[in-house]
C-alpha cells in the first residue's frame, strides 16, 4: 500500500510541476498517469495538472481496457467513437463512477512504463506541426516513434499501438517517447528523476534547432490602445448580442506582423492541433477596416459558413481580439493563439508550418469529447442574472460604492473599482474577486478630470471589452451656511458631484453606444446614485443639495438624448446613510458638521444630531447599502424607465 502512496505522490508532484510551466501546458492541458500491473491511474477530463491531486486521478481496471483490443466496432466514424467511450467509462473501477477519464486513456495504458507524461509544448510542435517534421525527428530523435495525424481517441490508440508494438519488435525495447502529428508529445518512464531527464533531452535538442522565439512584450502606444477601445466592443456584441461577453486584446511586435495584411495573416487560418480549435474555434477573422457593419457582416459570414462564431479576431494594424462568454474564455484564447503564433514561427527551422487536415479538422470540431473537455475546463459556475455583464462603480473604495459593487459582482458581473484612493479600491477588488468568484479590477480615478475618467473608462473596456453599467457614486459634502460657504468649498461640491457625472455620462455612452450600433436590441445602463437631498432642499447644505438637483436635471436629459441608444438613465436617491463613514467619521463626518454648523436646533452632542434626522424617517432608521443596492438592480433589471428618480428613503422624501 506504500508502495502506491508513494507512486501517487510522484504522480501528483511530476504532474504539477509540469503543469505550472507554460512552456508544457496549454489551458490546464495535457495529461499524466502512473500504473500498476492491474490498475491505470490516469488524469480525470478537464482537470488542470498545475493543480491536480490525487483525487483528481481517475482509476481504471487494465483488464477492461485490454479487452477493448479484442472488441470489433462500428464503421460509422460518431458511432464507433460512442462505442469505445462507453467501453472506456465502463472500465473504471468502483467508487469512480462520477469522475470522467482523460481521453487519452488507452494510449497511457500502452506504455509499459510505471509514469507517463503527455504535453504539448510549442517547441515541440513546431516540430509536429511541420513540413518536415518526420525526417527531422528521425535525425534528432532516431530512437522516438512517429505517429501520423489520425482522428483522436480510438483510432490515434490503434495507430499508436501499432507503431508501439512494431517498435519493439524490430529494436527490442519499449519506445520511451512519441511524437504525434499536430498534436504533442508522449514521454514514458519508470522514474521521476529518468521522465526528466528525457524531457529535458528533447527540450534541449529542439531549442537548439529552432532557434529564437517570437516577441510578445506588448506594444503600448496611446493611439493603438484608444482605437483598440473603440473596436472591442463592438466585437463583444458580434459575438453575444447581449452583451454576455469578454474581449481581450494583444499588441505585440509579432502579432502586428500577422496583422499588416490579409497575406500576412492567411498561415494562421487554418489550425494547427485540437487544442487550437477547442479553445479559439478552427478559423479566425481578419478585418480589414472595423466598423459596426464591416464586423457585423464577418462575423455572420463566417458562422454562416462554419457553423461557428470566432474566437480570435485581427483588426488589420491595430491587432488581435480574443473573445469569449467569460473573461476566463477569453483569457484562454489569448493564451492558446499565442501557442499557435509561437508554432507557426518556430516551424520555420522545420520547412515551415503544416496545418491539419480539413477532415481531422471537422472531426475534432464536432467531437464531443474535446466540446466535453473545453466546457469543463472554462467552467465559471452556475447562471447569474448579471453573468458576463460589466461594470463601474465609481467612489467605490468603501461605503455606499463598495457595497453596490459587491451586490452586483454577487450577481455575477465583472467589476471596477474606481476611486481616488487606489490602495482602498485595490483591496475591495481583491476581497470582491475572491468571495464572489468574479473578475474586479481596481483604477485609480479622479472623476473630475477629464484626462482621468476617459483613461478609466478605456482601461476597463481593454481589460474586459465592453461596459454594460455605470453606476456614478463617487460624491462630496461639504455642508455650511451662506456665511460659511467658500466659494472653493462650492465648487468643489459641484465639481465632483455635477460636473463629474457629466464627464462621466460622456465616455461611458460612448462605449455603450459603439454596442448598440452591432446589436440594436442591446440595452445598458448609466445610474447616478443622487440623494434625497436632490428631491428636498437641506437646511445649510445648499451646495450639496444644488448639486444633486442638477444632478437629476442631468439624468432626466441625459436619458431623453440616449434612448434612442437604448441606454436607460435613471438615479437612486438614498435616505441619509447614518452608520456610514460619510455621517459617522468622528472628524469630517456629517454628524460633526452639522453639529458645528448648528444645523440641529438644541443639538448639544453628535447622539442628539443622529436622533433627529432618524426622527425623520418614517420607518425610523437610517438608509442601508443594501437598499441602495437593491434599487441598482432593479434599476438594471426593468427595461421600460428611463429619466427617473428613486427615491430609497424609508418613506422620508416620496415621489411627486
Amino acid at each position: 500500500m506504500k508502495g502506491m502512496t508513494d507512486m501517487l505522490e510522484t504522480l501528483v508532484k511530476f504532474s504539477n510541476k509540469y503543469g505550472r510551466e507554460h512552456e508544457y501546458v496549454l489551458a490546464g492541458g495535457g495529461n499524466t498517469s502512473c500504473k500498476t500491473e492491474d490498475t491505470l491511474y490516469i488524469k480525470g477530463s478537464g482537470t488542470s495538472l498545475a493543480k491536480i491531486t490525487a483525487d483528481g486521478f481517475v482509476k481504471m481496471d487494465r483488464a477492461a481496457l485490454e479487452k477493448i483490443w479484442t472488441k470489433a466496432y462500428s464503421d460509422n466514424q460518431a458511432e464507433r467513437e460512442a462505442e469505445v467511450l462507453s467501453d472506456m467509462m465502463a472500465a473504471k473501477l468502483p467508487g469512480e463512477e462520477a469522475k470522467r477519464p482523460s481521453v487519452e486513456t488507452l494510449l497511457h495504458d500502452l506504455f509499459p512504463q510505471k509514469y507517463v507524461l503527455h504535453v504539448h509544448p510549442c517547441a515541440v510542435n513546431a516540430l509536429t506541426c511541420s513540413q518536415n517534421g518526420k525526417a527531422d525527428m528521425e535525425k534528432l530523435f532516431p530512437n522516438a516513434v512517429w505517429v501520423n495525424e489520425c482522428e483522436p481517441g480510438y483510432i490515434l490508440a490503434k495507430n499508436c499501438r501499432e507503431k508501439l508494438l512494431e517498435y519493439k519488435k524490430n529494436t527490442g525495447r519499449d519506445a520511451d517517447v512519441v511524437f504525434l502529428q499536430n498534436h504533442g508529445i508522449f514521454f514514458a518512464a519508470d522514474t521521476e528523476e529518468e521522465l526528466d531527464k528525457i524531457v529535458a533531452d528533447v527540450m534541449t535538442k529542439i531549442k537548439e534547432k529552432t532557434g529564437e522565439y517570437p516577441d510578445f512584450t506588448p506594444v503600448d502606444e496611446p493611439e493603438r490602445n484608444t482605437a483598440a477601445a473603440a473596436v472591442a466592443p463592438m466585437i463583444r456584441m458580434a459575438y453575444d448580442g447581449e452583451g454576455k461577453a469578454f474581449v481581450k486584446f494583444a499588441a505585440d511586435k509579432t502579432v502586428l506582423s500577422f496583422a499588416e495584411s490579409k497575406e500576412a495573416f492567411e498561415t494562421l487560418r487554418e489550425p494547427l492541433s485540437p487544442d487550437h480549435i477547442v479553445y479559439c474555434k478552427a478559423e479566425p477573422l481578419f478585418i480589414e477596416e472595423a466598423t459596426a457593419d464591416s464586423i457585423k457582416s464577418a462575423f455572420a459570414e463566417l458562422e454562416s459558413r462554419r457553423g461557428f462564431k470566432p474566437k480570435v479576431v485581427f483588426v488589420k494594424n491595430i491587432g488581435m481580439f480574443t473573445v469569449g462568454k467569460t473573461l476566463k474564455e477569453a483569457e484562454t484564447a489569448l493564451d492558446v493563439w499565442r501557442d499557435a503564433m509561437t508554432i507557426t514561427v518556430l516551424s520555420k527551422a522545420f520547412g515551415g508550418v503544416r496545418h491539419m487536415a480539413p477532415a481531422m479538422v471537422d472531426f475534432i470540431v464536432n467531437w464531443e469529447v474535446e466540446s466535453y473537455r473545453a466546457k469543463v475546463s472554462l467552467a465559471s459556475g452556475a447562471e447569474k442574472k448579471l453573468n458576463g455583464k460589466i461594470a463601474i462603480v465609481t467612489g467605490s473604495a468603501q461605503g455606499f460604492g463598495a457595497g453596490i459593487a459587491e451586490y452586483l459582482a454577487s450577481e455575477g458581473a465583472a467589476v471596477v473599482i474606481a476611486d481616488m484612493n487606489y490602495d482602498g479600491a485595490r483591496a475591495t477588488a481583491e476581497r470582491i474577486a475572491e468571495e464572489y468568484k468574479t473578475p474586479a479590477l481596481a483604477v485609480s480615478a479622479n472623476v473630475s478630470d477629464e484626462d482621468s475618467v476617459r483613461e478609466m473608462i478605456e482601461r476597463t473596456v481593454l481589460t474586459f471589452g465592453g461596459l454594460d453599467v455605470f453606476v456614478n457614486n463617487a460624491g462630496i459634502v461639504r455642508a455650511g451656511s451662506l456665511e460659511d460657504m467658500t466659494k472653493k468649498n462650492f465648487e468643489l461640491v459641484a465639481s465632483v458631484n455635477y460636473t463629474a457625472y457629466f464627464l462621466c455620462a460622456k465616455y461611458a455612452s460612448a462605449v455603450m453606444k459603439k454596442q448598440r450600433e452591432v446589436s440594436p436590441e442591446y440595452m445598458a445602463d448609466i445610474i447616478e446614485i443622487n440623494s434625497k437631498s436632490g428631491l428636498s432642499g437641506s437646511n445649510k447644505n445648499f451646495a450639496y443639495a444644488g448639486s444633486k438637483f442638477g444632478g437629476i436635471g442631468l439624468t432626466q436629459s441625459f436619458a431623453l438624448e440616449l434612448a434612442p441608444y437604448g441606454i436607460k438613465v435613471n438615479a437612486v436617491c438614498p435616505g441619509n446613510f447614518l452608520d456610514g463613514p460619510l455621517w459617522s467619521d468622528p472628524e469630517k463626518g456629517l454628524f460633526v458638521q452639522y453639529l458645528k454648523a448648528g444645523k440641529v436646533p438644541g443639538a448639544k452632542t453628535v447622539a442628539d444630531v443622529r436622533a433627529f434626522y432618524e426622527a425623520k424617517v418614517p420607518l425610523g432608521r437610517g438608509c442601508r447599502i443594501e437598499d441602495v443596492a437593491k434599487a441598482v438592480l432593479y434599476i438594471i433589471d426593468q427595461k421600460y424607465e428611463t429619466g427617473q428618480a428613486v427615491p430609497v428613503t424609508g418613506g422620508q422624501e416620496m415621489l411627486k
